[in-house]
């Protein structure tokens, strides 16, 4: 399929559209792959969506905790629906074109979703050290003002990085090039067509990295050491096991999220093969945001039973309609 290109004065070509080339997959390979990668965005959409119901409605959950939490399902949510369907698209169907104008605006919500979901990731580690090493001042201290400000601070903290460097990237020339290795417009396959000298972009895009991880991750770091020393004082190993048991889900998420994305954007040229990056990426596009639901929150007791009382609310509505109907 012919890509629409435009001519400027001096034969310089621009390019209106990119081909994304996604995996490279055929025949039955490629029709199992879109099965899975449908099962699993479904599952994300559910598994986050009841999260950030369940959490709304179920009053016993109006808690800093389960605030933060309905936070992150819908970064999950607004992060997946900015890649995968149009991925989907691309696997199902032979048409794998995306515009100039699109590409740059899925890059821009995956900066603006990673983003923020970094800082929340660290925003949740504060509340656990506040909970295990301040339990009775726990309310006090994460006071319903300050959640609201933590959680609408990591919304906005991604929004100078996704306007500024999105719209830098794209002004840079392309010179035709418009085959994007990936299965979508992230900043290294779309970085590797500029035919120009990328070293400041790289250089800035590189330092405002770093400072999105660090920032949050050093807060993790330095909530999980305060954690440790304030569970080391439990006398009990029973009670060292549950004060840790609080915090078990957030480490293996965080731990998970953290060396995927950094491996991808803390060096956006890396020596890495093309069909590795795509893997790695893939684990924290599709893979992450469908297993955080079970790790965090339906694995959690409370949420099982607020989920349990909410489908018996609504059996016993339907049943009370059907008797009166049926009366």
């Amino acid at each position: 399929m012919r890509i629409l290109e435009e001519m400027k004065p001096g034969n310089q070509t621009t390019v209106t559209h990119f081909l994304l080339w996604g995996f490279g997959l055929h025949g039955k390979m490629k029709l199992l792959f879109s099965i899975v990668i449908s099962v699993m965005f479904l599952a994300t959409m559910i598994g986050n969506s009841l999260i950030v119901g369940i959490t709304a409605i179920d009053s016993a959950l109006h808690t800093p905790m389960y605030y933060f939490l309905n936070n992150l399902a819908l970064t999950e949510i607004c992060y997946s629906l900015s890649i995968v369907p149009k991925m989907l698209l691309i696997l199902l169907g032979e048409r794998k074109i995306i515009s100039f104008t699109a590409c740059a605006l899925q890059l821009s919500c995956a900066i603006l979703f990673v983003t923020c979901e970094c800082f929340l990731l660290g925003v949740m580690a504060y509340d656990r050290q506040v909970a295990i090493c301040h339990p009775l001042h726990y309310g006090t201290m994460m006071n319903r003002d300050l959640c609201f400000k933590m959680a609408v601070g990591s919304w906005l903290s991604g929004i100078p990085v996704a306007l500024v460097f999105p719209i830098w990237l794209f002004t840079l020339p392309f010179c035709g090039r418009n085959k994007v290795d990936h299965f979508f417009c992230d900043v290294s396959p779309v970085l590797n067509l500029v035919c120009a000298d990328t070293a400041l972009f790289e250089l800035l895009i590189f330092m405002a990295t770093v400072m999105i991880v660090m920032i949050p991750f050093s807060l993790i770091i330095i909530s999980y050491l305060l954690i440790i020393h304030a569970v080391l004082q439990i006398p009990s190993a029973v009670g060292q096991r549950q004060a840790f048991s609080t915090c078990a889900a957030h480490l293996v998420v965080v731990t998970f999220f953290y060396s995927t994305t950094g491996i991808i954007h803390l060096r956006p040229k890396s020596s890495l093969s093309s069909n590795m990056k795509k893997m790695v990426s893939l684990s924290y596009t599709v893979v992450t945001p469908m297993i955080n639901p079970f790790i965090y929150s339906l694995r959690n007791q409370k949420v099982k039973q607020s989920l349990r009382e909410c489908i018996n609310k609504r059996l016993l509505r339907k049943q009370m309609i059907f008797s009166l109907y049926s009366s």
